[in-house]
């Protein structure tokens, strides 16, 4: 949970009421400035209206340099970052042809795939000569080749599930999934910070939904026990079937699944378990194999398993892990699968490359050492923010780890000054996370060395100094060092 203070909450909720009161007076300005301009719209009502329009024009565009920041290279450890300016206050932002090399901070590289591979590249561009960039068809006509068809199986054996289906996007693997699952007459159970293709996927799904505080198994319970006693509205009869979605790694927290507490009370309730796990899959676990690998989870205890090869593959798209009849009924009745094209064959020869080396069927240990080194950087350079001050967000062994910002001024701020110090971050703010919740997502890779985390530590240490996020009192660092050194004494009663 985050521990916002009121004095933040209260000054942050000032700057955006300022924010707010300056963008209603400069529409009204405008309107007075316009009032003698024509604006015919021959009967037509205008597209863009409304607070989403306000908040665009007033807020975003304020600060829309810190976002879509074009890159010249691979996302690797270190980005090309392409420089842009503008001329009119952000309304427009232009590129230049120069670009600065800035230590990547932001990128979902998990395992260091994304750049070129020893193992991996070759055999992708040898899958490109003999395939070619698109299958330019659907998988139920010509877009499935042996690469598809060797992926789903590797897949399933890795996840240890019966059976695969590929998509070739992670996005609609959740929001076209879903609706296949159930429909009016279910009911489906989200924790409350999902990702915003499960909530797509269940609003069009037509079943009912209902929310689950976040994490929270004992929360859980009561929701199933309460929607199981009432029934269906209105008729009351018992539901067709419900279904519960949690996410391996939450995104916008860094926070694990509390996967097996959530399991338990899932087979109580005689529930089906949805778990996403596009950040876990490959980033966690002893062999990558995620969630339910480190928290000792059977897979088999998971109805449906969903990831992406976005992060810690290097590649693109996502895939549903079921036994054989679940994903045979997806592969008849799921759009995404009927009527999208196919994943490109080198992205899904990148990804059978990468799952091969990660099992260390490459010949080597590579897998293994990339697996420890994500484990190592993660915890470090999460520990080392947590000293500074920082408030940090989730968990040992996440690779994801959430800087609080809270004020609106403060978003800019530090992404603007990292960038001057050649450290490229990621700022999220509304709607993506709630209002008083901005922060920036920092996201470790296997491919940062020590130095790398170092010099980003010392970055965003001067940056934090600078814009004054650093909420709680830092260690000093002779304590640090001493405690690295001195043996702990542990008294037993």
């Amino acid at each position: 949970m985050v521990r916002l203070p009121y004095t933040t909450a209260l000054t942050t909720l000032f700057s955006y009421g300022l924010l707010f009161a300056f963008g209603q007076l400069r529409d009204l300005f405008r309107k007075l400035l316009d009032w003698f301009r024509s604006k015919d719209l021959k009967g037509y009502a205008p597209i863009c209206l409304g607070l989403e329009d306000f908040y665009v024009r007033r807020l975003y565009l304020r600060i829309q340099d810190c976002f879509g920041r074009p890159i010249a290279s691979a996302p690797d450890a270190w980005i090309d970052v392409v420089e842009r300016y503008s001329n009119d206050n952000n309304k427009t932002l232009h590129r230049t042809s120069n670009s600065t090399k800035c230590l990547n901070l932001g990128s979902y590289n998990y395992l260091g795939f994304a750049a070129a591979d020893e193992y991996c590249t070759p055999r992708v561009i040898e899958s490109l000569k003999k395939y070619s960039p698109s299958t330019c068809s659907v998988r139920v006509d010509g877009g499935t080749t042996q690469l598809h068809a060797e992926l789903e199986e590797l897949v399933a054996r890795f996840v240890g599930k019966p059976a695969a289906v590929l998509f070739g996007m992670g996005y609609v693997t959740n929001s076209a999934i879903i609706p296949c699952l159930i429909g009016k007459g279910g009911l489906l159970i989200s924790d409350s910070l999902n990702h915003n293709s499960i909530v797509n996927g269940a609003r069009g799904s037509g079943a009912t939904v209902r929310v689950f505080q976040h994490n929270s198994p004992s929360h859980l319970e009561e929701v199933l026990r309460e929607q199981i006693a009432e029934g269906q509205p209105r008729t009351h009869r018992p539901w067709k079937k419900i279904i519960v979605i949690v996410e391996g790694i939450y995104s916008m927290e860094g926070e694990l699944c509390k996967l097996p507490e959530i399991i338990a009370v899932c087979k109580k309730y005689k529930a089906y378990t949805y778990l996403d796990e596009a950040h876990s899959i490959g980033a966690i676990g002893k062999s990558g194999r995620g969630v339910c690998e480190l928290l000792g989870v059977d897979p088999a205890d998971v109805d449906i398993m969903m990831g992406t090869f976005t992060k810690s593959f290097g590649s693109c798209g996502g895939y549903i892990a079921a036994s054989k009849e679940i994903i045979q009924y997806l592969k008849y009745t799921c759009p995404a699968h009927l009527y999208a094209t196919s994943m490109s064959p080198p992205a899904v020869q990148q990804v059978i490359s990468a799952i091969k080396v990660i099992l260390g069927e490459d010949g080597s240990n590579r897998g293994a050492q990339k697996l420890a080194r994500i484990r190592e950087n993660s915890n470090f350079f999460r520990s080392e923010l947590q000293k500074m001050g920082f408030e940090v967000l989730g968990d040992n062994d996440s690779p994801v780890m959430p800087i609080m910002l809270y004020n609106p001024a403060k978003i800019p701020a530090f992404s603007r000054e990292c960038l001057r110090q050649n450290v490229a971050v990621v700022t999220v703010a509304f709607p993506a996370t709630p209002l008083l919740l901005a922060r920036a997502r920092i996201c470790i890779s296997a491919a940062h060395t020590r130095e790398d985390m170092i010099k980003g530590l010392e970055v965003i240490s001067k940056v934090g100094d600078l814009v004054g996020i650093k909420y709680f009192p830092t260690e000093p660092p002779k304590l640090a060092k001493e405690a690295h050194k001195k043996p702990v004494a542990v008294i037993l009663p």
